[in-house]
C-alpha cells in the first residue's frame, strides 16, 4: 500500500474517534416536562447517529433516536431540539413512572465505538430548570443594583 494511503487512512480513523464525544448529560424540570441537554463535541463533519433512552427495572426503553427504534409509548411525548454541540430532549407529562437511568449516546457509524453518558433522575430530586443559571448569569447585575441602590436614594433619584 502507498504510504500516503495509509497516512490518509489513519488521520481519518483519528478524526472519526474523535468526532463526537458526549462530555456531558443534565436533567432538570420544565413545568411538568423532564428536559435532558445532551452537550457533545462537534469536531467532524461526518453524520452521526444518536440515542435517548430510558432504563428501569432492569429494562431498556428507547425514547428517540436513530439507533433504536423509539417506543410507542414514549412517542407522542417527546419532543427533540438539535443545536451544533447539544440535543435537547423533552418528555412530557413527566412523572415518578418515569423515573430511572437515562443516556445520551452518540457514534459515527455502527463500526464505531458509541460515546455514552449517563444520569439517574428522580421526581422528587430534579431541579428546576434555568433557575440556577440565570442568577449566576445575572449575578454581577444584581449586585451592581444593591450596592448602587444607596447612592440613588442619596442623591434623590430613587425614594422608597
Amino acid at each position: 500500500m502507498n504510504p500516503a494511503i495509509g497516512i490518509a487512512l489513519l488521520l481519518t480513523v483519528l478524526q472519526v474517534a474523535g468526532g463526537q464525544r458526549v462530555t456531558k448529560l443534565t436533567a432538570c424540570l420544565v413545568d411538568q416536562s423532564l428536559r435532558l441537554d445532551c452537550h457533545h463535541d462537534n469536531t467532524t463533519t461526518s453524520p452521526f447517529q444518536y440515542e435517548f433512552s430510558l432504563t428501569r427495572d432492569l429494562k431498556k426503553h428507547v425514547l428517540s433516536g436513530t439507533m433504536g427504534v423509539p417506543e410507542h409509548t414514549y412517542r407522542s411525548r417527546i419532543n427533540l431540539t438539535n443545536r451544533y454541540n447539544m440535543k435537547t430532549l423533552y418528555l412530557s407529562g413527566f412523572t415518578s413512572k418515569d423515573e430511572g437511568l437515562y443516556a445520551c449516546e452518540l457514534r459515527l457509524s455502527s463500526q464505531q465505538p458509541s460515546s455514552v453518558k449517563n444520569v439517574t433522575v428522580l421526581r422528587d430530586k430534579l431541579v428546576k430548570c434555568g433557575g440556577v443559571s440565570l442568577l449566576a448569569q445575572n449575578a454581577s447585575q444584581l449586585l451592581l443594583a444593591l450596592l448602587a441602590l444607596p447612592l440613588l436614594q442619596a442623591t434623590g433619584l430613587v425614594s422608597l
